[in-house]
């Protein structure tokens, strides 16, 4: 039996003899500053400016145990435009007034405003936070959130120490061109990042793999102490180390992989998964992971670990670090090329790898029924000649109030009152451009009563021209969802029978890949008003999100300071209170 076999069956024992845990009640407070502001940093070894927090770039890592409330007073430091804080994959259970969303949520903190989001953390996990107004986040504005189990209790796995990665993409264009490109006639798309970053950190006019591949870069020198310069992973040998991966990218979809080594993915999207052994990992925007790796390699050798594009035709250089052994000096290169990342369009084999992912023994399962079904088509539409993404022929446009104001204080005019439709056309053919490729805007909202049980079928179509469909991972806020199942082509009845019923995943994000479907449920138990969209921010920015909303009657005071604009701000002017 090989070592790595030896350790996935550890992994596997370990978790039987542990099974569920029970996490405490209760917890400390922790108190952060935030300062968001842009600052001029060298994050590929060329000048830019990038938002920061406190000045740094990412911004500072969160960590916290279970239980713990986080009070975060964040100053808008911008001089010219709102900002607010979006804390991915963290429920906000009876806080959905911190969520961070720009009009949904709360109103945008605007300039010299301090915003003070407080709220628990009550599940263990790697999680982010990052920027969800305008295109921020693709501006730099994300962080690392670590959540520990309480003091005295254990993961399910072994491991001797940990890192962190945060990954993400980088333009040379700013995020306020791109806005405007989106938003004109015809449409300027972004285009592919000219640098992928691990911890903030890349090189665009240098390579560090020069002499192993083929490309016209020199090699880069560092002399220590640039920000470009890579982070090191320094690891001992035969050890087993926990790397928290989370994308916080504004396009890019990767494959992750480290030359010579096995990972032995975890942990998904903060939940426990059944552990299984990959030589690469996808990793789309918005999801996070954690693996294990047993570093039982050469201890005389260093190592690449290498991200790469996947899902589109890539034009961005591999992302690079090095694994470094201890034993020897981290200057010395690794003796072969980096990971050659997978073909980008090799979608087998992302279906495999997402396919695996399935619940640990002990995960609550989903209801065996829902309540109701709910069908998503996507699609590419004109609005007025400009080019947007729509759901169900409606491309979003976010309203001045924001929504958990006026539908908790029954502001009826505030946004179209009219349902958004369930469904789409049966005859829809997803396999070509659409015959009518115009839509409209719109700003409705999905109404759910408090623990309804909830089907949403995700239903992936052709590109607008041409022939193309697109990878799009979907975020949903204030939950975790199951998710029940992925298939081919258009969503027919009978698909129902292929759920997984008994071992369904538990996440924050799924992927739904070109021409096909994905199956979620969810229970609407999170009394508030949620955002759920596509991930890739240009997407988002062009229109592809929903709203979803349960039981607003049930949500407790909400601070002063939330609501402070639009036809809520009006309100509290007038009456002196919420």
């Amino acid at each position: 039996m090989s070592k790595a076999t030896m350790g996935l069956k550890f992994v596997f024992v370990w978790c039987m003899l542990l099974g569920s845990i029970q996490l405490s009640v209760g917890g400390r407070e922790r108190h952060y500053k935030f300062d968001v502001e842009y600052m001029i940093r060298t994050p590929d070894c060329l000048e830019h400016v990038v938002m920061g927090i406190n000045g740094q770039f990412p911004g500072p890592t969160i960590r916290a145990q279970v239980g713990d409330t986080l009070n975060i007073a964040l100053t808008n430091k911008l001089f010219t435009e709102g900002t607010v804080i979006h804390w991915h994959g963290i429920r906000q259970l009876e806080t959905p007034w911190a969520d961070g969303t720009a009009a949904i949520s709360q109103c945008a903190i605007n300039p010299g405003e301090t915003f003070l989001y407080r709220f628990t953390v009550d599940k263990p996990g790697t999680y982010f936070y990052h920027g969800h107004y305008g295109m921020q986040r693709a501006a730099g504005l994300y962080g690392s959130l670590i959540v520990d189990l309480p003091k005295g209790q254990k993961e399910p796995f072994y491991y001797d120490s940990e890192f962190n990665l945060l990954l993400s993409d980088l333009w040379h264009t700013s995020s306020h061109e791109q806005e405007v490109g989106l938003s004109s006639i015809p449409l300027k798309w972004i285009g592919e990042p000219q640098t992928l970053l691990i911890n903030g950190r890349g090189q665009f006019n240098c390579s560090l793999a020069a002499k192993f591949i083929n490309t016209t870069l020199p090699q880069c020198h560092f002399r220590g102490g640039e920000q470009c310069a890579p982070q090191i992973l320094h690891v001992e040998p035969n050890k087993t180390y926990r790397i928290r991966i989370a994308s916080t990218t504004s396009l890019a979809s990767l494959n992750l992989a480290i030359s010579n080594h096995k990972l032995v993915v975890v942990e998904a999207d903060g939940n426990y998964v059944t552990p299984f052994e990959v030589d690469d990992m996808d990793i789309y925007s918005g999801e996070s992971y954690s693996v294990l790796l047993r570093t039982d390699q050469d201890p005389k050798k260093n190592y690449w670990l290498s991200i790469g594009v996947r899902g589109r035709k890539p034009n961005t250089p591999q992302g690079l670090t090095i694994l470094n052994y201890v034993n020897i000096s981290a200057s010395v290169f690794p003796t072969s090329p980096p990971p050659i990342t997978p073909l980008w369009n090799d979608f087998e084999r992302s279906k495999a790898f997402t396919k695996k992912i399935i619940a640990k023994m002990g995960t609550p399962q989903p209801p065996k029924f829902s309540d109701r079904r709910i069908f998503l088509l996507n699609t590419q539409n004109r609005v007025y000649g400009f080019t947007k993404w729509a759901i169900n022929n409606v491309s979003l446009t976010l309203p001045p109030t924001p929504y958990l104001g006026s539908i908790k204080f029954k502001i009826n005019n505030a946004f179209d009152q009219t349902p958004p439709p369930v469904t789409f056309p049966q005859d829809y053919d997803i396999f070509n451009s659409p015959v009518n490729p115009n839509a409209t805007i719109g700003n409705g909202v999905y109404m759910f009563h408090h623990n309804e049980v909830v089907d949403v079928i995700l239903q992936n179509a052709n590109q607008l021209s041409g022939i193309g469909s697109e990878i799009h991972p979907w975020h949903l806020h204030g939950h975790d969802f199951w998710v029940l199942g992925y298939g081919e082509g258009k969503f027919k009845r009978g698909d129902e029978k292929k759920f997984n019923l008994t071992h369904a995943p538990l996440r924050n994000t799924a992927v739904i890949f070109p021409y096909g479907w994905t199956a979620l449920r969810f229970k609407a138990d999170n009394p508030g008003v949620w955002a759920f969209h596509c991930h890739i921010e240009p997407h988002l920015h062009m229109g592809m999100g929903v709203i979803f909303a349960e039981a607003v009657h049930k949500v407790g005071r909400i601070p002063k300071g939330t609501l402070n604009c639009g036809l809520t701000g009006k309100m509290l002017t007038e009456n002196g209170h919420y």
